[in-house]
């Protein structure tokens, strides 16, 4: 596919947003995804280019992170195997998935994606009737189990589409027992970059990634990225929540009609 210099304008532009929205509250595939869609990438293209191209935004944000991670290796090993796995199945079901099935998948994909991101606290405050667990290293070998089973399905989901998986993950968190939130984010962007790692070399070895778009879309949401991690603490979350709702919203209404058609 032709990359026309208008194009590169315009995903360089939705990238950056898509970067900055990453660093500050989160959702920026329902900016960068669409936008592919938008100058007629093929949609199962069009969601592996963007999930390689965000990706080393991720990366960067688990290495701020790293120093807040304070989690034993019997929880770690368990969420980052099932991680991989997950996001593994959901990468090569996405690539099994015709073109037109997953273009009538894409505003159900969006619009859930929202969803979870609009109403991750309070996912977050339901699961959070358990105990408070200060010290991980108490956790039971059950909690382990059913937390691994839902961050299998959470990955999977993650590999196939993505938008939203980390309030699912917070929200297991919470059901742990966790309350620090610094500690949290630090586990939820690990499992969420492992399982991207994953569907990233899925989709890069099966040949899915626009590479044009995605370099353009690499850089420009390093760029944003900066920028939102720079100013993040002078910005006023609820109108950037309020923004990221309002766009993935839009973008759902939009696919709703266009799959209509």
């Amino acid at each position: 596919m032709r990359l026309q210099f208008t194009h590169v304008l315009f995903l360089f532009f939705a990238a950056g947003i898509a970067g900055t929205l990453n660093a500050l509250a989160g959702g920026g595939s329902f900016i960068s995804f669409p936008a592919l869609l938008f100058i007629g990438v093929p949609p199962v293209q069009a969601n592996a280019t963007n999930t390689v191209a965000l990706w080393p935004g991720l990366a960067a944000s688990t290495l701020a992170y790293i120093k807040r991670l304070d989690a034993p290796a019997r929880l770690m090993i368990p969420l980052l195997a099932t991680s991989v796995a997950g996001g593994w199945a959901g990468a090569v079901l996405l690539l099994k998935t015709p073109q037109h099935t997953f273009l009538r998948f894409v505003p159900w994909l969006l619009l859930s994606g929202t969803l979870l991101f609009a109403f991750g606290n309070t996912i977050r405050a339901i699961a959070g009737t358990s105990a408070v667990i200060n010290d991980l290293r108490k956790i039971t070998w059950r909690a382990i189990i059913v937390s691994s089973f839902v961050e299998l399905l959470v990955a999977v989901y993650g590999g196939y589409f993505g938008a939203g998986i980390g309030f699912i993950t917070l929200g297991m968190l919470a059901a742990l027992g966790m309350r620090d939130i610094h500690a949290m984010g630090a586990i939820r962007t690990l499992l969420a970059a492992a399982i991207n790692a994953a569907a990233v070399v899925t989709f890069i070895l099966a040949g899915a990634v626009l590479w044009p778009q995605c370099g353009v879309m690499v850089a420009s949401a390093l760029l944003g990225g900066w920028f939102g991690a720079r100013y993040a603490q002078k910005a006023d979350p609820r109108k950037v929540r309020a923004f990221v709702i309002g766009i993935g919203l839009a973008m759902s209404a939009y696919f709703f009609f266009v799959t209509s058609r």
